[in-house]
């Protein structure tokens, strides 16, 4: 788990799974890929493998230790809907989100009709918690625009979308049962450009739909100069919804237990 995160819409990531494979045009240049790809074969190190897909329970507990609440971005290293996860892996992460309360947790992917399908043979107390937001990346028409009906259909109490990168004016978007939008470029050396007026319409739309609007970046080469700023101003919405009150040392040790139990495990330990 890594705290004072640089993505600006959380303030923490959690990645009790590692490595993803490409599947739409978004993934090109993926980011957590080309930083896993550093590391390969560098002993000991958390991406020694790489990209590789990997499961890591001894980060399973993570959030369970963390005293202060905090907004969590879940798997930026990775999804947690791939096909190769399976199934009851993907429920012990909602048990430990449902746990741990006093989180808010953004978990985001772009398999949402896994996403779709698993959260709904799950136990209600686990996927219709205000602190559990369910989003899906949307990236232009052909690939991203059907995750939102996927999202819709998903059982949550918070739905979000992630447009980055905008890589396509996106036309009219149905954001009927959507709470929150994320809008950004990409970065880094091969970006593609995104266009201020395919913002501009998604800005607008969230406005008339009463959907919390977040600008995350222009992006490009060097995305520190673009900055973030649209017309003018920064747009840092988020759904009203406050996180629970932290557990006591006490109350977090109990849910420790309690897990480690559930899940068959005598001893977490971090890597």
């Amino acid at each position: 788990m890594s705290d004072g995160s640089s993505i600006e819409w959380t303030d923490a990531t959690w990645n009790p799974v590692r490595g993803c494979t490409k599947i739409s045009p978004g993934c090109k240049h993926c980011y957590a890929e080309t930083f896993a790809e550093r590391f390969r074969g560098v002993p000991g190190h958390p991406y020694e493998q790489g990209f590789d897909l990997r499961l890591v329970p001894g980060k399973l507990l993570d959030p369970v230790g963390w005293s202060r609440s905090r907004r969590i971005f879940v798997n930026s290293m990775s999804d947690l809907f791939q096909e190769q996860v399976p199934e009851s892996y993907v429920q012990q992460v909602f048990e430990v989100m449902a746990a741990a309360d006093w989180h808010i947790y953004q978990v985001l992917t772009k398999r949402a009709r896994r996403m779709r399908d698993l959260t709904a043979q799950m136990p209600s107390r686990l996927v219709h918690r205000k602190h559990v937001w369910l989003g899906v990346s949307v990236e232009d028409r052909k690939y991203g625009l059907p995750r939102i009906d996927a999202l819709r259909e998903s059982p949550a109490k918070v739905r979000f979308l992630s447009i980055e990168p905008l890589l396509e004016d996106l036309g009219r978007v149905d954001l009927r049962g959507i709470d929150w939008v994320i809008v950004g470029g990409e970065s880094g050396p091969r970006a593609r450009r995104m266009e201020e007026a395919w913002v501009l319409s998604l800005r607008d739309q969230c406005r008339d739909a009463g959907v919390s609007f977040f600008f995350k970046q222009w992006g490009g080469v060097l995305k520190a100069r673009t900055g973030r700023l649209l017309q003018g101003r920064t747009y840092d919405e988020y759904p009203d919804i406050q996180a629970a009150s932290p557990a006591s040392a006490h109350e977090r040790m109990m849910k420790r237990a309690t897990l480690q139990r559930m899940f068959g495990l005598d001893v977490i330990a971090a890597e």
